[in-house]
């Protein structure tokens, strides 16, 4: 089995909008079953909103905005990226947190491609993997991985390829230590993390207080207005959250 190593960037925006963010690079690296670097994907992609990238974006990631301007759409770019990946059974998606695949997943439903592929693949998150090999719990970057594990960071940080590269160097590191049945699919969450905090910390509320501890009472006690639980997708899941943290901390 060959190990893709996937990194993407996509564009932000200053102020908030409803319009959504879009993948702007894609780079990748495939690994045979021995670890060696077998060839390399990059791509520059034109974002349909947003299409001039602002000052944070620019200077973060280098990415000059002629390129940008001339870059193929998302549509092109992901069927070939497609056609390079090959076979979804052929190989594992490594990535350096969730953020990425999930972004395919949205730019693939924005332009009402066919999303089966990405929803489909299994993929292995390098970043959880590394906080269990440390033993720690605090997100941190590829660059900071490097810098643990003592090796040379190459390349430009935050330019997909780059990225990509690097990532699969602090793979080869640790691969030894790393739990694939750890392994994942894409799922829709209608939750974000603050929320999801704030039912977490809501829990451990309750019961130092030795309060009731229903989905009734952490909604009216703990969430109020907090957290807009209009939508029963939304509710279900961080009720579905309360009680596996509640299960855990009991």
């Amino acid at each position: 089995m060959d190990y893709i190593i996937l990194d993407i960037e996509f564009n932000g925006r200053k102020f908030a909008s409803e319009l959504p963010m879009e993948v702007i690079e894609i780079g990748a690296v495939r690994l045979d079953a021995s670890l060696n670097a077998v060839s390399e994907f990059s791509s520059l992609v034109k974002p349909v909103y947003f299409s001039k990238l602002n000052n944070f974006i620019k200077k973060k990631t280098g990415i000059p905005q002629d390129e940008i301007d001339v870059a193929p759409g998302f549509p092109s770019v992901i069927a070939d990226f497609e056609a390079w990946l090959g076979d979804a059974g052929s190989f594992l998606l490594v990535t350096w947190g969730g953020e990425d695949v999930k972004r395919i997943v949205f730019d693939t439903r924005m332009h009402k491609l066919n999303e089966t592929y990405w929803t489909g693949l299994h993929y292995f998150d390098l970043l959880k993997g590394y906080l269990r090999y440390k033993k720690v719990t605090n997100d941190v970057s590829v660059e900071a991985a490097l810098l643990d594990l003592d090796i040379p960071a190459e390349g430009s940080a935050h330019r997909a390829l780059d990225d990509a590269r690097m990532t699969s160097e602090v793979f080869r590191k640790i691969f030894p230590d790393l739990d694939f049945e750890l392994k994942q699919q894409y799922k829709d969450q209608f939750s974000n993390s603050k929320e999801r905090r704030l039912v977490k910390n809501a829990v451990r509320t309750m019961l130092a207080q030795k309060k009731p501890q229903t989905w009734e009472a952490l909604v009216e006690s703990y969430l109020g207005e907090k957290i807009p639980l209009t939508d029963p997708r939304k509710a279900a899941e961080l009720r579905d959250y309360f009680h596996s943290e509640l299960d855990k901390k009991q």
